[in-house]
């Protein structure tokens, strides 16, 4: 079941860092859905948030290469 139902959390907010990080891989990508067993709604959310979060610095776009 989607955390974000479980939690009746209605919006991901772009601010709330640490809650996107853990549907961010390790190389910076967003995770699927099929792996992380959000909704449809709030993926579409999730990925708007981290989008944002990343244009305004608050995420990295991408880790550090070799």
């Amino acid at each position: 079941m989607c955390g974000f139902c479980v939690d009746k959390i209605g919006e991901v907010d772009y601010k709330d860092t640490p809650r996107l990080r853990r549907y961010i891989s390790e190389r910076g990508k967003i995770e699927p859905r099929r792996k992380l067993g959000t909704c449809a709604r709030h993926q579409r959310s999730l990925t708007t948030a981290i989008k944002r979060a990343r244009h305004v610095a608050l995420l990295p776009f991408t880790t550090a290469s070799r």
